[in-house]
């Protein structure tokens, strides 16, 4: 028997600010005649909200910087499971649109006009869900600085050891996936892994690397609830600034510095090279995106 495989997209609600309120934008595709929101197919390998951010591109010559993960909706198409990811997305630029075969229309709408406008419950409903809500402020990457080996099998001082030949495919791996909230500051905690972590992006955005002694782990004789406090504290600073940021730490620090962040416990372990994709508003955290 044939083994079916899934069809994965991505797409997004990109939003830009107007007197009283928003506006979305929908685009309109011959083809099926319909209204829709902006998306499309996941090349081979792509990580999903980079499918997003440039899908929005593609379709509408919209650049948008990803906020907050949006419901995914699941349907059959062309006798497949389909499943679509969405976030919302700040539109930050945008040039001159041309009609093609794919998009002969984009339209900015109201929300309330655009869920009327739109050709399927499901977009409504990732529309609701972007209108209920707040204003978000601040976006920002938290990153788990990428694989760097065993400590156990290090000689020297553990805060300088560096990342192994996993763990710079992983940073470069993570480097055009972090700039895609165009970040104007790098942030890393003081280990030598955590630097080498962000290394890639730095070069990718042109930026220099931050190091602050707030993300660090644990000290021997220091409690891990004073790190994560610590690590907390200064992530909301750096929110409240309402400025783009990367920041890089260590796996005993982010768990802690989530939970107290969002005031709840929960699964907030990172493997080595992972990331969240976090949204603000002031300096509250919204929503934790594991990326």
């Amino acid at each position: 028997m044939a083994v079916v495989t899934g069809i994965r997209a991505a797409g997004g609600v990109a939003w830009r600010p107007v007197a009283g309120g928003v506006e979305v934008c929908l685009v309109h595709r011959p083809r099926y005649g319909d209204w829709s929101l902006p998306k499309g197919k996941l090349e081979p390998g792509e990580h999903p909200l980079r499918a997003a951010v440039r899908e929005m591109a593609e379709e509408t010559d919209v650049q948008a910087v990803p906020q907050v993960r949006l419901p995914s909706v699941h349907y059959r198409s062309e006798g497949r499971p389909k499943m679509v990811d969405y976030w919302s997305m700040h539109a930050v630029a945008k040039g001159g649109f041309q009609p093609g075969t794919e998009v002969d229309e984009v339209r900015w709408l109201g929300v309330d006009e655009a869920v009327r406008l739109v050709s399927y419950p499901h977009d409504a409903e990732v529309l609701a869900a972007f209108a209920a809500l707040p204003r978000v402020t601040a976006t920002m990457v938290l990153v788990r600085h990428a694989h760097a080996g065993r400590r156990a099998t290090w000689s020297g001082p553990d805060a300088g050891r560096p990342l192994d030949a996993r763990g710079w495919a992983q940073a470069h791996a993570l480097a055009p996936l972090v700039a895609l909230v165009r970040p104007v500051r790098l942030l890393s905690a003081s280990a030598r892994r955590c630097v080498q972590t962000l290394g890639p992006a730095a070069a990718l955005l042109d930026l220099p690397i931050e190091v602050i002694g707030h993300l660090d782990e644990p000290r021997p004789g220091q409690q891990p609830d004073e790190c994560a406090l610590a690590a907390a504290a200064r992530l909301s600073e750096l929110a409240a600034a309402g400025e783009p940021v990367v920041v890089c730490s260590q796996g005993t620090v982010i768990p802690g510095a989530l939970e107290r962040l969002t005031g709840r416990a929960g699964d907030f372990t990172t493997p080595k090279g992972g990331c969240w994709l976090l949204a603000f508003s002031g300096d509250r955290l919204l929503a934790a995106d594991r990326l």
